[in-house]
């Protein structure tokens, strides 16, 4: 019998859609902006592919809203080893005792929900018991840095249903107050030991090459009339200068003939501004391929289906990725967006590269 441990952050990716970059204090203000829990979906992902594949497995997990409720919706009958001290506000403090709880029952592997700050108390908890249990997380919050994590949520629940092997991996993590004001600062807070797979996402990446060329290429082929959406990113800030103004290092900026609409915008503003025609764009995170999905949620399921893509990227970053990755929150728009995509690596270059879901 394999014994998985689950433990689900239900506040982690809240701040996303709402333009806050995080939900590391700002739970309040992720709620009053009409932010809407969305790591108890990805939970029931994960689950829902663990039970598919099958086999002897049981589940381990804490009390609601930490992981029973949503094991029990999957089809499982979990062993609940513990509660939360509030189960409306939970914290760090509550990962922490589930995870010394998993270790005293022996688990096989710790599969978590949530972003890096929840993979750091994962990985120093059960660094700190000098444990060897393997942990995989499941992507749910807005900053997801670490070689901890499935490329989605039902990539996790196959890994951890099927693993043979572990390896050690990177745990960092982001300062959410420097991420705001549009400043990356990682720190490597941990080293974890996770299931050997393919399916397993690489660390960030930090820096790229020149993309002068690439970012005259986009701004000498904007339209009259069209409403661009643009993403986080150094290469498409660099687009943005061409443009003529100075955009959000790490938000979302929206402009249309040659009028800033809205800066660092969160979902509905976003919305708010699309017009006829819309152009997203983006381009993959360095050393993980993503184009949607990490770091840009604001760019949910109803932006990107009012609007067509570009993405950019230079040659060495493509040459490094092989191909990209989405990763929605929604399966069949995931689904639609893969296969092959023309992207633009120059001024007029485009090359065709696969779309992974």
């Amino acid at each position: 019998m394999r014994r998985i441990a689950v433990v689900v952050n239900p506040i982690a990716g809240m701040g996303g859609r709402v333009g806050l970059k995080g939900t590391d204090g700002k739970v309040a203000e992720a709620r009053e902006r009409g932010a809407e829990p969305r790591a108890p979906d990805r939970a029931r992902e994960a689950l829902d592919s663990m039970a598919e594949v099958g086999g002897d497995i049981e589940v381990v997990t804490y009390g609601d809203p930490m992981g029973a409720g949503v094991a029990r919706l999957a089809g499982f009958d979990p062993i609940v080893v513990g509660e939360p001290d509030d189960s409306d506000a939970t914290t760090s403090a509550d990962t922490r005792t589930a995870v010394r709880a998993f270790v005293a029952e022996g688990v096989d592997c710790v599969l978590f929900v949530g972003g890096d700050g929840t993979a750091v108390d994962v990985a120093t908890t059960l660094d700190e018991l000098t444990a060897d249990t393997p942990m995989l997380g499941v992507p749910a919050g807005v900053k997801v840095y670490s070689s901890v994590f499935g490329v989605s949520p039902r990539a996790a629940g196959r890994i951890v249903a099927t693993f043979t092997d572990t390896e050690p991996a990177e745990v960092n993590d982001i300062d959410e107050d420097a991420f705001r004001g549009g400043e990356v600062v990682t720190d490597l807070r941990a080293v974890g030991t996770v299931p050997v797979a393919e399916q397993r996402q690489s660390a960030k990446q930090l820096g790229g090459g020149t993309v002068e060329t690439l970012a005259e290429g986009v701004a000498e082929s904007v339209e009259d009339g069209v409403t661009y959406v643009l993403g986080p990113g150094s290469t498409v800030g660099a687009i943005k200068e061409r443009l003529g103004f100075e955009g959000t290092t790490l938000g979302v900026d929206v402009w249309r003939d040659g009028e800033v609409l809205s800066l660092d915008a969160a979902e509905s503003e976003i919305r708010s501004t699309l017009g006829d025609r819309n152009v997203i764009v983006v381009s993959p995170i360095g050393g993980q391929g993503f184009v949607f999905g990490r770091g840009n949620q604001q760019l949910s399921p109803a932006v990107i289906e009012r609007c067509d893509i570009e993405v950019v990227a230079s040659r060495r970053k493509l040459d490094q990725l092989g191909a990209v990755r989405v990763d929605t929150g929604d399966p069949d728009l995931d689904a639609e967006l893969a296969g092959w995509l023309k992207v633009r690596v120059g001024r007029f270059e485009r090359r065709l590269v696969e779309v992974l879901a």
